[in-house]
């Protein structure tokens, strides 16, 4: 079975865009977290979302994904406005997320567990009888596997696993039922060389019609796996552009990436 989306609206339409939002913030008293953000994100689109600590990047994510509500704004996701709607509902509809902190089934085998997150949000998500290996939530398991490079460790529990490929498993738990949109969270913190560059390779290998947004503190990940660049400062955005753009732009060289960033 495919790891395939919903159908994509038509680009003439109002909702070519994955997701948008409208001066979207959020304050916690007098400290506004998110000032007033205003983004497009393409249906096909790769975004990055780039910035200090501080700068409001996952305070934005947790908005766009319902752990938070808004003080202000607006969001539509595909057209839809989901501003106040719960985070079971977000998924249902397609919206997909990691976190920066691993949220896994340790005693589960990656196979279990994947077919799990398929179940979750399947239309056979109630269903008690045991998977046979013709379940289509079992088949699109062990092509998540795959797709994750996780194939070879799929029988083996999760808390065998090293710590990047940990991160991997959380990315195919956002590939489970029909994502239309993911949003990522920081997934190369923590991880060796050999490991960012598995997960560049990884990223790079997704579906090209599956849009995704990612927060990252390693520009040479998110740099080399998205399209579009949004730099965040102080809870608002104050820069876009491509990523050779961004790293050409000096005022980024300057507060960001440091003047020997090459």
């Amino acid at each position: 079975m495919a790891v395939s989306q919903q159908a994509i609206p038509d680009e003439s339409s109002s909702s070519a865009c994955a997701l948008e939002l409208n001066h979207l913030g959020k304050s916690f008293g007098a400290l506004a977290a998110v000032g007033s953000v205003s983004l497009q994100i393409g249906a096909h689109e790769r975004r990055a979302i780039l910035g200090s600590n501080g700068a409001g990047k996952t305070t934005l994510f947790n908005l766009v994904t319902g752990d938070l509500t808004p003080s202000r704004g607006k969001i539509l996701f595909f057209g839809k406005d989901i501003t106040a709607m719960p985070v079971h509902q977000r998924m249902r509809i397609g919206m997909r997320r990691t976190y920066q902190i691993s949220k896994l089934f340790w005693d589960l085998t990656v196979m279990d567990s994947l077919f799990l997150a398929c179940r979750g949000v399947s239309k056979n998500r109630f269903a008690m009888l045991k998977a046979h290996h013709l379940d289509q939530d079992r088949m699109q398991a062990e092509e998540i596997a795959q797709k994750v490079h996780l194939h070879h460790r799929a029988r083996e529990r999760v808390k065998s696993l090293s710590y990047g490929e940990q991160r991997q498993l959380e990315i195919g738990f956002a590939l489970a039922g029909n994502p239309r949109l993911i949003l990522l969270d920081e997934p190369a913190a923590g991880l060796s060389p050999a490991e960012r560059m598995n997960l560049v390779a990884l990223l790079k290998d997704l579906p090209e019609e599956l849009p995704f947004v990612i927060i990252e503190h390693d520009l040479d990940v998110a740099l080399r796996v998205v399209d579009q660049v949004s730099l965040m400062h102080n809870g608002t955005v104050f820069k876009e552009g491509t990523p050779a753009e961004i790293e050409a732009d000096p005022e980024v060289q300057r507060l960001y990436l440091g003047e020997d960033h090459g």
